[in-house]
């Protein structure tokens, strides 16, 4: 009959927050699928094995990174990352297509990005690289 209370017996929950290996910086973990989504060639680099992290630093070429310490940087994706590029042709809400140049000559997109996020006409946790809701990304917010 085996000790259930020993250690050797635990489980270990996944780490929700781990350092960035390019800079340092402790980052939130990002689903799995939402990597999927974002990497051009999953097949070629995915381990549903490991957990990810989200890298939001903008001077930071990684995108993101497993706890094994690999990583996966901005060339390797088919979608641009809005917060690691500040023009203002860069996508700040996946979910509707919206641009940050746009967002800031039109008001009424928050509004709107907003009312559908309340209606749950969004998936953030997969279109928006990072995982979150977008509306955090908008100028001014």
């Amino acid at each position: 009959m085996s000790d259930c209370c020993s250690s050797s017996c635990e489980s270990r929950q996944p780490a929700t927050k781990h350092i960035c290996p390019a800079n340092g910086i402790e980052y939130k973990q990002v689903p799995y699928r939402t990597v999927v989504h974002h990497l051009r060639k999953p097949w070629q680099w995915m381990s549903a094995t490991h957990n990810y992290y989200f890298c939001e630093d903008p001077d930071c070429g990684v995108v993101y990174f497993g706890d094994d310490n690999s990583t996966i940087e901005k060339h390797l994706l088919r979608t641009s990352v809005g917060i690691k590029d500040p023009s203002q042709d860069s996508t700040i809400c996946y979910c509707f297509g919206v641009t940050r140049g746009e967002a800031i000559a039109d008001q009424s997109i928050r509004a709107y990005v907003t009312m559908q996020t309340k209606n749950h006409i969004c998936d953030c946790k997969i279109r928006n690289p990072s995982g979150k809701c977008c509306l955090r990304d908008f100028p001014g917010s």
